[in-house]
């Protein structure tokens, strides 16, 4: 049976093979893991679904393609038989089946395909096949043994130093590790690619981007990863396909402030409630009131979702990713702060699971850790507005002709327009400042 690339989401549309656990001929068991890849949000492992042999790889480590395109061949019990039986038949009575590998190497050898007994799925013929039938000197039979022994020798690195290799075509056999027992890692690939800059002298190139001059003597070159490219990718097309509009506003944040050291002295050392959590729940409270912002644009119309699921910027060292909450609006604040820390505690690990990443409806992007006021934001695509927070900051302010200093919070709402007009974004944005100097009508149904 082939395997294929899995779909994730609604936006995935390919993968990365980042390591090979299998080699072909190595029997797997079912839900043993056949090879690790790495998508737009993060690394998954590829399970077998069967028990079986590993009869072919398709696509080897480093390279991207499409999901659903097959990736391996795990041949169970039952389609080895077959094969066994048919195999003969197939060589000699239809057109000869091999891999192109198999056939370039044949050629390379004066192998003649027609009596090399192939013993990958269906009779279909490998490169070990065509090794094993010899070839018409020694010094050919001797080069190949030297091809297979150097494709099958293993190479100590580390995923992302496999990743930049991959994207920058680099050969990780030419390259000395620094890491434990000789394992290469970033820095190793990234000083390769420093080295090759400085000595060629001539414009080099950052991913599928031409730079427009070789790097100065001193500048250093840091590789666009696999998840980088991919970022710039989306937020471009969210950018150039979406009409975005930004509102911004600035609440009182006195009450939340309060309410929220109110929670955490309640709940002493059984819980802390974030300012995330609330805003979520906040948020949540004003979508149900407000269902156009909680919608996507499809070609039959605006797709209005009833289930609120709230996806949070987290900050990895991989780049962005944002893990969606689910059904934020039916949870209490202590479930809503157990959610996302369970989120992002597999994200900065690097531990994520597909679904995490699945069926968000509205994104929130909290910067006030980083002491930033306010900022546009990126719409989310598919879904139609996204959050950004400010820091709360003390500021002077006006009440009731004085001039007083109260905690403020800068809220700024992205939106697409062509699924929400100015007015009802107005209006939702003012229900969320409603919301964060009142947070009691939170405990209202």
């Amino acid at each position: 049976m082939q395997i294929i690339m899995p779909k994730l989401g609604l936006t995935t549309t390919h993968g990365t093979i980042t390591e090979w656990l299998k080699a072909p001929g190595d029997a797997v068991k079912a839900e043993e893991t056949l090879c690790t890849y790495e998508t737009e949000k993060v690394t998954l492992e590829l399970p077998s679904p069967a028990d079986g042999i590993l009869a072919e790889i398709l696509v080897p480590a480093g390279e991207t393609v499409a999901v659903g395109t097959p990736l391996c061949v795990v041949e169970t019990a039952g389609e080895r038989q077959r094969s066994t039986v048919g195999r003969q038949a197939a060589q000699r009575e239809g057109p000869i089946v091999a891999t192109p590998k198999a056939r370039a190497l044949a050629r390379q050898l004066g192998v003649d395909l027609g009596r090399v007994r192939g013993s990958g799925p269906a009779g279909r013929i490998q490169a070990a096949d065509v090794a094993a039938a010899g070839a018409p000197a020694e010094e050919g039979v001797h080069r190949e043994r030297e091809e297979v022994a150097g494709a099958q020798r293993e190479i100590r690195a580390t995923p992302l130093a496999r990743r930049i290799a991959a994207a920058e075509g680099l050969d990780l056999s030419r390259i000395v590790g620094s890491g434990p027992d000789g394992t290469i890692t970033r820095e190793d690939v990234e000083a390769e690619l420093g080295r090759r800059s400085a000595g060629a002298g001539r414009p080099t190139t950052v991913g599928t981007q031409p730079a427009a001059v070789a790097p100065a003597p001193g500048e250093t070159v840091v590789p666009l990863t696999t998840l980088r490219r991919v970022i710039g990718e989306r937020m471009s097309q969210s950018a150039f396909s979406a009409p975005h509009v930004t509102l911004f506003t600035e609440a009182e944040a006195t009450n939340l402030v309060s309410a929220r050291n109110q929670l955490n002295e309640e709940l002493a050392s059984r819980a802390k409630i974030s300012y995330n959590a609330l805003f979520a729940a906040l948020v949540a409270r004003a979508l149900k009131e407000h269902p156009h912002l909680n919608s996507r644009l499809e070609p039959d119309g605006i797709h209005l979702i009833p289930a609120i699921n709230i996806a949070l910027a987290v900050d990895t060292e991989r780049g962005l990713v944002t893990p969606v909450l689910r059904n934020v609006d039916r949870l209490s604040l202590t479930a809503i702060q157990a959610g996302y820390e369970e989120l992002i505690g597999r994200a900065l690990a690097g531990k994520s699971l597909p679904e995490d990443f699945a069926d968000g409806t509205f994104t929130i992007t909290n910067l006030g850790a980083l002491e930033v006021d306010g900022f546009t934001p990126i719409i989310n695509p598919p879904q139609a507005a996204i959050l950004g927070i400010g820091r709360i900051v003390e500021k002077p302010v006006a009440r009731e002709a004085a001039v007083v200093v109260r905690p403020m919070v800068t809220l700024s709402l992205s939106f697409d327009h062509r699924i929400v007009d100015g007015a009802p974004a107005g209006r939702f944005l003012q229900r969320i400042k409603q919301l964060v100097e009142r947070p009691m009508a939170l405990v209202l149904q």
